[in-house]
């Protein structure tokens, strides 16, 4: 059985990535979602194992110091999040592409573990005005977080360069054809 691969997806917060993502795993059977770890409490509808796995932060510390994530990052608000070892290499044995929706930072990390056997994408909002709306039509955060949201983002913005694509998602269909056309690409070679 050939060994899996990593496509790494990433942009600034709504800019569109979950929603790509998840039109690109009910396509392609074969991609496997990698579940973060969060300190953060769920959200409405959200399940623990399927959308994160919720841990405390002592436990999140806990597996820090056991060695057990690829990759962590804490936020601004003090929520981290990370991508945990066995998971993705249980996956990647069994032969599976496994597919992360994570931070721009933790992205570049990602791509540094796993070089060539992986696929960087860069999800980019057409401007930051374009970015603002998204954001504040969600109604799920202060205009205090919607700031440092947009803050971040135009940090993001400026090191889209160093991944392998970037998908400029200004109209759905049209980005998820694009962000398929090199997903498509990677998988057959």
């Amino acid at each position: 059985m050939n060994k899996g691969k990593v496509i790494i997806i990433t942009a600034p917060s709504g800019a569109g990535k979950t929603s790509l993502a998840k039109r690109l795993m009910q396509e392609h059977k074969d991609i496997l979602f990698s579940v973060s770890a969060t300190t953060r409490p769920p959200r409405d509808g959200e399940i623990h194992g399927k959308d994160y796995y919720f841990l405390t932060k002592e436990d999140f510390q806990n597996k820090i110091d056991a060695g057990e994530f690829l990759e962590w990052e804490e936020f601004y608000n003090g929520s981290r999040y990370g991508t945990l070892r066995s998971d993705v290499e249980y996956h990647l044995n069994n032969g599976y592409f496994i597919l992360f929706d994570v931070e721009v930072k933790g992205a570049a990390n990602l791509k540094n573990i796993f070089g060539s056997s992986s696929l960087s994408l860069f999800i980019s909002p057409p401007d930051i005005s374009t970015l603002e709306m998204r954001l504040k039509g969600r109604g799920t955060e202060s205009q205090e977080t919607i700031q440092l949201r947009l803050e971040r983002a135009e940090m993001e913005l400026s090191q889209a360069k160093q991944f392998d694509k970037i998908v400029v998602n200004d109209e759905f269909e049209e980005a998820y054809k694009t962000l398929n056309r090199f997903v498509t690409r990677f998988k057959k070679q």
